[in-house]
């Protein structure tokens, strides 16, 4: 792979991305330094933006983009560090107006969340932007490559690209990559991956002299910024907001709700129950509004069912079962399984020892043991 090239870079204002793209120029990447706009506050500086036929043109910020609204991770003040960063580098910088395509992103959040299941937009925003949209800029630039900070490794298997964890298991995001299309990986730079301890990076940006050295990261939505995310389903569908019941493992009624997107799998505070024993949600049906609880025991799952699959190596022959390791949310620590990629395009998970709150709409990724992903698609609700 080459290792030097034009490289656009993805500066999100955060330590992470200052660091990633220091590291690109000092191994000689031409880099150009680029912020998305989502929406956030901004200067009235030169953006990119996409036209109705797809192409990209730079304009000044219209007024409707420079509002107040304070996101978690693109801010009017991450757009300046972005560029004070871009600055300090000596690399072009440039704003790139995805306000649009990421008010679709809040529009799948808020939908998922009508459905009962809970969303992952941090997915989907490297689906179509920052492996998406970012991937099209760099073809009209001319710009081999696209970079960002996330903790993860491109390696060679075999005479292809492939995704891998990061170094510093601690802050692996291979989770929140699995959506990339294959053919993209040979394409893509993640300089972080190789350090293993976020010290490392913290001290690389103090040396550098970037002010971002000490930033606290974001821990957020970056548009629910108080994590108050039920306020913004009531905004965006008041309609989702029904009483409902709030039965028991065997349908008997124990309570009264006011709307099951107030609920997640897996929840054990805020239920409103008195039954002298803890009780944890285990199912939310959309359809007829109906929160289930029970005990601990019954948040065990001993399998599921994945679609909308992405594969990021060949995909296992069908019903053919593979051993591998796999992880239902970010945090989860990789649990042993067994693939069975099926016919329909679907795929069956049976984990070796049953696994914790498996909520639908979540992400399943699946990992070989040596940390190269397989791929991953999308928690569907169990079969009753």
């Amino acid at each position: 792979m080459s290792r030097n090239g034009k490289a656009i870079v993805a500066l999100s204002g955060g330590v992470d991305s200052a660091v990633a793209a220091c590291l690109l120029k000092e191994q000689g990447y031409d880099c150009i330094g680029v912020f998305m706009r989502v929406g956030a506050p901004g200067e009235t500086a030169t953006h990119v933006d996409a036209t109705a036929d797809g192409e990209f043109c730079r304009a000044p910020l219209p007024l409707a983009a420079r509002r107040t609204l304070k996101h978690g991770c693109c801010s009017a003040e991450d757009a300046a560090d972005a560029r004070a960063i871009a600055g300090r580098l000596g690399i072009p910088f440039y704003a790139l107006n995805f306000e649009a395509d990421f008010a679709r992103i809040i529009d799948y959040f808020v939908d998922e969340y009508a459905q009962a299941r809970t969303p992952n937009p941090c997915v989907q925003c490297n689906i179509q932007l920052k492996f998406g949209k970012l991937l099209r800029y760099a073809d009209l630039v001319e710009a081999a490559f696209v970079a960002t900070g996330h903790y993860a490794r491109i390696v060679a298997d075999g005479d292809r690209p492939a995704l891998a964890r990061s170094h510093n298991a601690a802050k692996d995001q291979t989770y929140v990559l699995f959506g990339m299309q294959r053919a993209a990986l040979g394409r893509c730079l993640f300089p972080l991956g190789e350090i293993a301890d976020k010290a490392m990076v913290r001290q690389l940006a103090g040396k550098l002299g970037l002010r971002v050295a000490d930033k606290p990261e974001s821990q957020e939505i970056c548009f629910v910024p108080d994590q108050d995310y039920k306020r913004l389903v009531q905004l965006r569908r008041p309609e989702t907001q029904r009483a409902g019941e709030i039965r028991g493992s065997t349908g008997e009624m124990l309570g009264r709700h006011s709307g099951v997107v107030n609920f997640t799998i897996g929840q054990r505070r805020g239920l409103g129950l008195a039954t002298g024993e803890p009780l944890y949600v285990t199912r939310l049906d959309a359809a007829t509004n109906t929160v289930e609880v029970g005990p601990r025991a019954a948040l065990e799952t001993p399998a599921l069912t994945a679609r909308g699959v992405n594969w990021l190596v060949d995909p296992p022959v069908v019903a053919e079962p593979l051993d591998c390791e796999v992880k239902i949310r970010h945090t989860h620590v990789p649990a042993a399984a067994t693939l069975l990629h099926n016919a329909n395009g679907s795929v069956g998970v049976t984990f070796s020892q049953p696994q914790i709150a498996v909520t639908p709409g979540q992400a399943v990724v699946f990992y070989r043991p040596d940390g190269i992903v397989l791929g991953g698609g999308w928690i569907e609700p169990p079969v009753r």
